[in-house]
């Protein structure tokens, strides 16, 4: 369809129709040359839509059917974790004692909220092996950022400042190189060996005595738990580095292995993930840091702290690397994750890791059939498809997923990670059903069908939606950033 014959169904503008009424004014009129400078004010009114009420909240409730989330349909994003996010969150972060307290009242005033925010540390900490937890960080990235500033003040404490270089694997999320950069340090890149994992021989070539840390998340970006994590962590260490844990995958081993127990000195976090923080639309997010003990000084401050029963804000941090978001992290989140991680206990958080390794598991053996599989193994919470069949007969894997818009779904992550030709990587949770599995992977299967029978099908998708196919390259480089008629 030309743009031209597009309809313009935001035009339904009536002159003299309105949809609301001021109240009539209580104050004395001030003129507009009074307040504003003359080159300021129109000379005529704007031209603003005329509509109803009724007219303009059926606009905006048809705009909010459009969008896609995990209470519209399925959202198997590899490596987001787009879980559904439980209704009783919404309702405990809405208490008036949590949704309307400010940060800067007295601490006597506020000591629930702080109580929360101590308790859900200690929870964090028991969940991941670490001594110590910050809840600053506004999410991940922010999150691995802050860790490798702690990793950095730490080296620098004690005199190690040639620790210029973070190794990360060629899996690794981009986030791992580019928060690596921003705190000031050189990027390393570490193999994957033919089964997936970082390659032992080629770590070992790469670290040394400028090494400050490794990142790595466990399981990988594949899906697959980094069986010599203890060894890698060994070697590191051995050569005076830090183990740095990312924590998007930690869905994949919740309540079952602890990051601390691997050997891991720093763990970031995603509330807004692992612990049903909802995270659409680029936030808010939550990316709480742990750290073992010899890096607790270099905590952000302040840290929730408890003495005596008493809840406190501890600004009394010499060796700390500084604040590093304004107050004290994203509260509302916070209270989520907390509401989650009380509701479900330690065995409904085991029965969740257990339900999301059995999901992936059983849609990875259904798919198999009809696409590479990789790494044909067992996986943890997702996995990894390649379209390099689909290729071959004139379809990509970005073909698949714009036609996975017509069956209604949302697209897996898609080339990414790299190491794999046309990947798909597809994490479908603890949460959803299997039928709603049965149901995509049906989707999928059609897919690769129509691949070899009526590829063009494939090609020209999305047939449903309400835009088309964008020319990506051109958006990419002059988007379209406001309305236009």
């Amino acid at each position: 369809m030309n743009k031209q014959d597009q309809p313009l169904i935001f035009e339904i503008s009536t002159p003299g129709r309105i949809g609301f009424s001021l109240p009539e004014m209580d104050v004395e009129a001030v003129a507009m040359e009074d307040i504003l400078p003359s080159e300021y004010i129109r000379e005529e009114a704007a031209a603003l839509p005329e509509v109803s009420e009724l007219d303009i909240m059926r606009h905006y409730t048809a705009l909010s059917h459009r969008n896609h989330g995990v209470d519209s349909g399925f959202y198997p994003l590899g490596s987001c974790t787009m879980k559904y996010n439980p209704k009783i969150n919404e309702n405990v972060a809405r208490m008036n004692g949590f949704a309307h307290v400010h940060p800067y009242q007295d601490e006597r005033t506020v000591q629930g909220a702080l109580e929360l925010m101590y308790d859900l540390q200690e929870h964090l900490i028991e969940i991941t092996g670490m001594d110590q937890v910050t809840l600053q960080p506004a999410a991940g990235a922010h999150g691995e950022w802050t860790g490798l500033m702690m990793i950095r003040a730490y080296h620098e404490a004690n005199s190690d400042t040639d620790r210029t270089k973070v190794i990360v694997p060629d899996s690794a999320h981009g986030t791992n190189p580019a928060s690596a950069t921003v705190a000031g340090f050189e990027t390393v890149t570490v193999k994957s060996d033919e089964n997936g994992l970082v390659d032992l021989e080629d770590l070992k070539r790469v670290v040394g005595d400028d090494t400050a840390a490794l990142m790595l998340t466990n399981p990988n970006t594949l899906g697959l738990f980094e069986e010599n994590i203890l060894e890698m962590a060994e070697i590191v260490h051995n050569a005076g580095g830090k183990l740095y844990y990312d924590g998007a995958n930690l869905n994949a081993v919740l309540s079952k292995a602890r990051p601390g127990d691997m050997g891991f000195d720093v763990v970031h976090l995603n509330l807004h993930k692992t612990f049903t923080g909802p995270h659409g639309g680029g936030g808010p997010g939550s990316g709480p840091v742990g750290v073992k003990s010899d890096l607790i000084p270099f905590l952000p401050k302040p840290l929730v702290t408890e003495k005596d029963g008493h809840y406190f804000l501890d600004y009394d941090r010499p060796q700390s690397i500084g604040r590093v978001k304004p107050y004290y992290g994203n509260f509302g989140i916070n209270v989520r994750a907390y509401t989650y991680i009380r509701s479900m206990g330690p065995d409904g958080l085991k029965a969740v890791t257990e339900n999301a390794v059995i999901n992936a598991n059983y849609m990875m053996r259904r798919l198999a059939p009809y696409f590479d599989l990789p790494y044909d193994r067992h996986c943890k919470h997702e996995f990894v498809l390649s379209g390099r069949r689909q290729k071959k007969l004139g379809v990509r894997t970005l073909d698949i997923a714009k036609r996975l818009l017509d069956f209604g779904y949302h697209p897996p992550t898609i080339y990414f990670p790299l190491n794999v030709e046309e990947c798909m990587m597809i994490e479908p949770t603890e949460t959803e059903s299997k039928e709603t599995l049965d149901a995509f992977v049906d989707a999928m299967i059609q897919i690769a069908k129509e691949t070899e029978e009526t590829p063009e099908v494939v090609q020209e998708a999305p047939h449903t939606t309400v835009i088309k196919r964008l020319d990506e390259t051109l958006a990419a480089r002059k988007p379209v950033l406001r309305y236009q008629a």
